[in-house]
């Protein structure tokens, strides 16, 4: 009850609010995917194990509208880079794929004309390693440490549906 009572309040401060998308801007669907390594290290408690943990940060776009966006402690703690941004990479496109899937649903009830927009995604990626990771046919021995629940998405690179690239 209070959760609705909060909604409708929101809705109601927020009705002169939205997205702008001009006449000019095409509707392509695009992602940014960072990771802040250990980003607490030496700042707070040493001893405390979420300051050893690594922060995901990522943006979605649509049109150039920033339609999602967020910034978040990872659960597993990485031991490298690379792994603190394929995790970002994971958490990214568990928000952008189930978007892709919203939008086509859609589309097919607007006719807003997004098929094109949406046949391939486009998710950049600052490490070129986390980019090689994702985007190679097999796994390596030396990445089988990452937990499974992150390489989910290698099947949507795999069948051309989302291009992962380096920034």
């Amino acid at each position: 009850e209070d959760a609705v009572k909060r909604i409708v309040r929101y809705l109601i401060g927020t009705r002169d609010k939205g997205l702008y998308f001009g006449t000019d801007s095409s509707l392509n669907l695009e992602a940014y995917a960072d990771a802040d390594f250990a980003g607490l290290w030496g700042v707070e408690e040493p001893n405390d194990a979420t300051c050893v943990k690594s922060r995901t940060g990522y943006l979605i776009r649509l049109g150039g509208c920033p339609l999602v966006w967020k910034s978040k402690l990872q659960t597993l703690i990485a031991v490298s880079i690379m792994e603190a941004e394929y995790i970002a990479l994971s958490m990214c496109m568990r928000e952008l794929l189930p978007l892709k899937r919203l939008l086509k649903e859609i589309d097919n009830v607007f006719k807003f004309d997004l098929e094109g927009a949406l046949a391939k995604l486009t998710v950049f990626e600052d490490n070129a390693l986390a980019v090689q990771l994702a985007t190679m046919p097999k796994m390596k021995p030396r990445s089988k440490h990452i937990a499974l629940h992150y390489h989910f998405f290698r099947e949507h690179i795999a069948r051309g549906e989302v291009d992962v690239k380096h920034v």
